[in-house]
């Protein structure tokens, strides 16, 4: 099955202090909570959403024990948990996927009106140390292009009946864009043959990393990219270690790293970036607009 547009939609994390974490994302960043969902419990999760303009950064915590949350918690502490992509056809991919034995399906839903379908994929030999999710909505009147139109709605923000409430906060912080992320391999893992996969997998169309180095390689939604890099020492996990978001104007960026200063975080700063070291990720703020903030963006296949 050839690769297929695919969007980078949501970025899940996992944190031990929710509250915390909450405080630290919305402060530093300057953005806001637009959704709890209530039916995270169901797996012993609480969670909150926040808007990078119309794709999305979620935060879970478990409250119970024995979840995979809380293990991956025990493990590697503050830091990745999922990445959740969003295809025209999840359902037509998800039988590609089990018809090639590529992934095993661990949790499958759909709205009563068939509006979208999220299914989950077992993490078990998937390079990148995180659970993969492609979901999808379907196309409509007032929803005529799900992939193109940055304020889609997305069913992980409620119910379609809140969509007017949901995107009048991502078009507030349409400031934000998200462009990337990069995912460490475990040992012995190679960079390339993860590419290959999440190409030959999941529909997503892998490309050099701008063609610099084979250190690298990088997948291309039609919104952001995931690179994946290499384990830099043997005590090196695999996971996100770094998040890439695009900020509109010099001051916003600046605000963010004194914001991150002023809350005692780990700030590097250079000509072009701003980079803070933030619940077990490096989050990279880069200018909107400049040759390093339009170079991660890339076109629709």
């Amino acid at each position: 099955m050839e690769p297929s547009p695919t969007r980078l939609r949501q970025i899940a994390l996992v944190a031990k202090d929710l509250d915390k974490a909450r405080y630290l994302i919305t402060k530093v960043i300057g953005t806001e909570v637009l959704y709890e969902d209530p039916l995270v419990e169901h797996w012993g999760l609480k969670n909150f959403l926040v808007p990078i303009g119309g794709d999305i950064i979620e935060v879970v915590s478990p409250f119970k024990a024995d979840t995979t949350a809380g293990r991956l918690l025990e493990k590697r502490g503050d830091g990745g948990y999922m990445i959740i992509m969003q295809t025209l056809d999840a359902l037509k991919r998800k039988k590609h996927i089990e018809a090639s034995k590529l992934g095993k399906v661990v949790f499958e839903h759909a709205t009563p009106n068939g509006e979208s379908i999220c299914i989950q994929y077992h993490p078990k030999g998937v390079a990148g140390g995180v659970i993969p999710e492609l979901d999808s909505h379907s196309t409509t009147a007032s929803n005529p292009d799900p992939l193109g139109m940055p304020f889609s709605p997305w069913h992980g923000c409620g119910p379609i009946s809140t969509y007017e409430q949901y995107s009048t906060l991502m078009r507030r912080n349409s400031d934000l864009q998200l462009l990337g992320v990069s995912l460490r391999l475990k040992q012995g893992a190679n960079v390339h043959d993860a590419a290959r996969q999440w190409e030959h997998t999941f529909g997503v169309q892998q490309a050099s990393n701008d063609g610099r180095t084979s250190r690298s390689r990088a997948i291309h939604f039609t919104n952001a990219k995931i690179s994946f890099v290499p384990p830099e020492t043997p005590d090196d996990l695999e996971g996100i270690i770094e998040i890439i978001i695009g900020v509109s104007g010099v001051a916003r960026l600046k605000e963010i790293a004194w914001r991150a200063s002023f809350e005692g975080m780990q700030v590097h700063e250079n000509s072009d970036s701003k980079t803070v070291h933030m619940l077990g990720v490096r989050w990279k703020f880069i200018p909107l607009g400049t040759p390093s903030g339009a170079s991660i963006v890339t076109s629709r296949l």
